[in-house]
């Protein structure tokens, strides 16, 4: 790959597989070793068919390498969540209690509702990138749903 394709590739993809990385991870510096992680392996890799692939091969190291990190026993462990609402920054206090709802639900299905809603990937699409079946994608998104009308009705109530 040559030094422009990489600088474009760069632009293209840095901030999807930061974000992408920070729903999984939950830990800004964490977030960012998986993302300088994947471009080193983007830089090496040079053989794609089309940008769809591209893409989609982005994606997939970049699961790959949360998975990665969360197995390492060198882990750090994350602190409360006020710590990684801190780092965000919302618009609207609705925004910001969705936030937060959604980066206390498992890892699994922070990713999923990120790839689903924020990237627009399909299930068929979320399933071969995670390693996982079409059912279990979406039963991953209907357990998140479930799980954040749920919680989301409780912080309503007084």
């Amino acid at each position: 790959m040559t030094d422009t394709a990489f600088e474009e590739a760069v632009e293209r993809y840095a901030d999807m597989v930061f974000r992408l990385a920070y729903s999984y991870l939950r830990n800004r510096a964490d977030a960012e070793d998986v993302m300088q992680e994947t471009l080193l392996k983007l830089y090496r890799e040079s053989a794609f068919d089309t940008p769809e692939h591209e893409r989609y091969w982005v994606v997939r190291v970049a699961v790959n390498e949360c998975k990665r990190l969360l197995r390492s026993p060198w882990r750090r462990r994350t602190g409360p969540l006020e710590e990684v609402l801190e780092t965000a920054s919302l618009d609207t206090p609705a925004q910001s209690e969705l936030f937060q709802q959604v980066m206390a639900l498992p890892p699994r299905y922070r990713a999923a509702i990120y790839l689903h809603y924020y990237e627009g990937y399909s299930v068929r699409e979320i399933a071969s990138v995670m390693n996982a079946n079409l059912s279990t994608v979406q039963t991953w998104l209907m357990r998140a749903r479930g799980q954040l009308r749920t919680n989301l009705k409780e912080a309503e109530s007084p």
